[in-house]
């Protein structure tokens, strides 16, 4: 090597150490890089959204596949056994009676009757004890802060009382204990001869419909609006005022004018039918029977109590300085309670009270204890014990328990959203 080779190698440096010196193949510059395929699948296994979805689409499958088993196995099994399946049985005529009916019913109606009449009577119950649940624990639970000692001593003794004693005895007690104490139908306790309370029932008078009673109830309807008018007129008046409408009054006065004029102008075709005794029992009228009475009586002082509590502790969180300011003003405290408490109360009151009422509606299936005719005992109880199909009856069942579950859910939850805050 001579003296100017040398001379070139230092100045170009030390040649770097690449694969041609371990012996390897350089590769050619129109070769593209391989990505191992491991650290893909391992960027994929630590991604937290692709992995929650893997997992979530295999749970899925999971539950799928013990589902699709779970109902195979069953078909199966009923196959060997000789047990007919399906919803044929809906058609078939009940032959038995049921003691009410808010429709039309005999025992030559069909077993899709019993459903309905079932599904009516347990919605009976529902709507009436939700409403007198909701009226008597807001007083109770207004009752429990007065600040009149007694007042506030019964509250509390009442609500210690009914939320502590198991639903099912109220609605033995009041049934076996108190309306079985009643007299006689001869001997019936009477209310301006009109109302009659014996141990067959509550009977009190009924509207008779004519020709002409539809003029009558469009006036009603007419007189729904014209509140639903009133009510908007006199938020918008407050708004921009200060001063609002006095609106329950107007709306007392529209919906008894306008029924009253149309009442008058369509010739009275509206009367009343008043319960007479013929026999053993009252003729006429409306009948309450008592199973209905003491099991609504028993959810709704049972119920009222929660509420109550519920409504106790949602006063308690509107801060003190909102009702001290109110008064400040000079309102007086029926008004402070109505304008000032109540409504922001009802932010706190609304989640539990949507969970009361689903518990109501789910305890209303202890009539089958007292014979009350709903659900279950009609279609879950007489019906399955006279045609057998266990699955097709149990699953309506549950059906409709969920459903009415999920539509006061649905209700509630509009109504909470409505009263909720609206941040800004």
């Amino acid at each position: 090597m001579s003296i100017s080779d040398l001379e070139l190698d230092s100045r170009l440096g030390p040649e770097p150490k690449t694969a041609r010196h371990r012996g390897a193949a350089a590769p050619s510059a129109d070769e593209p890089s391989q990505v191992p395929l491991t650290s893909g699948l391992k960027r994929l296994l630590y991604n937290p959204t692709a992995r929650a979805i893997f997992f979530q689409i295999l749970l899925l499958a999971g539950m799928g596949f013990l589902g699709y088993g779970a109902i195979n196995n069953a078909l199966v099994n009923l196959e060997q056994r000789g047990i007919a399946t399906g919803f044929d049985f809906l058609g078939q005529t009940a032959g038995f009676g049921i003691g009410m009916s808010l429709i039309s019913y005999d025992e030559t109606h069909t077993y899709g009757a019993t459903f309905i009449v079932g599904l009516l009577n347990t919605a009976l119950v529902a709507a009436l004890g939700v409403a007198l649940a909701t009226v008597l624990g807001f007083i109770i639970g207004i009752a429990r802060l007065s600040k009149n000692w007694l007042l506030s001593r019964v509250a509390a003794v009442y609500i210690e009382v009914f939320r502590n004693i198991p639903l099912l005895l109220q609605i033995l007690f009041w049934y076996t204990v108190v309306l079985q104490a009643l007299p006689s139908p001869r001997n019936s306790l009477s209310f301006a001869d009109s109302v009659f309370l014996n141990v067959r029932g509550l009977f009190f008078p009924a509207l008779e419909f004519h020709s002409g009673a539809v003029w009558v109830g469009i006036s009603v309807i007419a007189g729904l609006l014209g509140v639903v008018a009133i009510h908007i007129a006199s938020h918008r008046r407050q708004y921009n005022t200060g001063h609002p409408l006095p609106a329950w009054r107007l709306s007392a006065l529209v919906m008894v004018v306008l029924p009253v004029l149309a009442f008058f102008f369509a010739g009275k075709p509206i009367g009343i039918e008043y319960p007479e005794l013929k026999g053993f029992n009252f003729r006429g009228g409306i009948d309450v029977m008592p199973e209905l009475f003491a099991l609504l009586i028993a959810l709704s002082i049972y119920t009222a109590a929660f509420i109550a509590e519920i409504v106790r502790s949602g006063i308690m969180a509107v801060n003190k300085g909102q009702t001290e300011a109110a008064s400040a003003l000079g309102l007086p405290s029926t008004k402070v309670l109505k304008l000032v408490v109540i409504p922001q109360a009802m932010r706190v009151i609304i989640p539990p009270l949507t969970s009361q009422y689903l518990n109501l509606v789910k305890n209303s299936s202890l009539a089958m204890a007292i014979g009350y005719p709903d659900l279950v005992s009609v279609f879950a109880g007489t019906t399955l014990n006279q045609t057998g199909q266990a699955i097709e009856i149990i699953t309506m069942t549950m059906a409709v328990y969920l459903t009415f579950s999920l539509l006061t859910s649905l209700l509630m939850n509009i109504y909470n959203r409505k009263m909720a805050l609206v941040e800004r």
